[in-house]
């Protein structure tokens, strides 16, 4: 029951923060970041929030499993090095020595430590409502995808080109650990995350890229950093 009261709950948030903002929020799509593992105990709270989050088309919601509750007795056979590695940079970026799960990132500038829907929700709207330099568009032509973008900056630090790729759901049994007995479903699980250009924001990005199998995948433009997420675009 409690599930089901935070899903509507956020629901109804959610259709009121959109509310006049359709057009802004299907241009500019929010991404949220969670560091999520099946072997702590706080996590799943989160894990349904970010369930919630997939509902709604203005928002990307990603799953990054990390790997350093895998000692506590359970292996997240979802977890990957790489998701450790970038969490410790968004850290790194802010001159903090510690890293937290649950955690939700959102577009590479608001971090929520622990299970807080409020605070993830505001970051949403508060995102929402910010401007971007940049505009992006993506294209899927067969087995590839044209990614085109714009600056109304002049020429500056690069910025970082990122493909993602995701599943959409998977249940587990969690047999040992913290979570010993659970059976949660993830949703949005990030299976691998990729830079694959940089951009100084002029002239124009014109670029072409192979896409194979068939994930759902996503094209970032990051500031370095990692910081800000200036735009974001699910490959359809």
């Amino acid at each position: 029951m409690m599930r089901d009261a935070l899903k509507a709950a956020c629901g109804l948030w959610l259709a009121f923060a959109v509310a006049g903002q359709a057009q802004t929020a299907a241009d500019r799509p929010v991404v949220v970041e969670l560091y999520t593992s099946q072997g702590c105990s706080s996590c799943p709270p989160a894990d349904d929030l970010l369930a919630t989050l997939a509902a709604d088309p203005a928002v990307i919601p990603l799953a990054l499993h990390v790997d350093y509750w895998d000692y506590i007795g359970w292996e997240d056979h979802l977890a990957q090095p790489g998701f450790t590695a970038r969490q410790k940079a968004y850290a790194r970026a802010v001159r903090s020595r510690t890293i937290y799960t649950p955690q939700m990132i959102v577009n590479g500038g608001t971090r929520v430590e622990g299970n807080d829907p409020e605070a993830v929700l505001e970051a949403i709207r508060s995102a929402r409502g910010a401007g971007s330099p940049v505009t992006l568009e993506v294209q899927h032509e067969g087995g590839q995808i044209r990614v085109r973008a714009q600056s109304a900056e002049g020429p500056g630090l690069p910025m970082k080109i990122q493909l993602v790729r995701y599943r959409p759901e998977e249940t587990v049994n969690i047999e040992r650990g913290e979570n010993a007995g659970r059976t949660v479903t993830y949703r949005n699980i990030v299976t691998d995350w990729q830079p694959v250009a940089e951009w100084p924001g002029q002239p124009p990005l014109d670029l072409t890229l192979p896409l194979a199998g068939d994930e759902p995948a996503v094209v970032l433009i990051q500031r370095a950093g990692p910081a800000e997420i200036l735009a974001a675009q699910r490959v359809n």
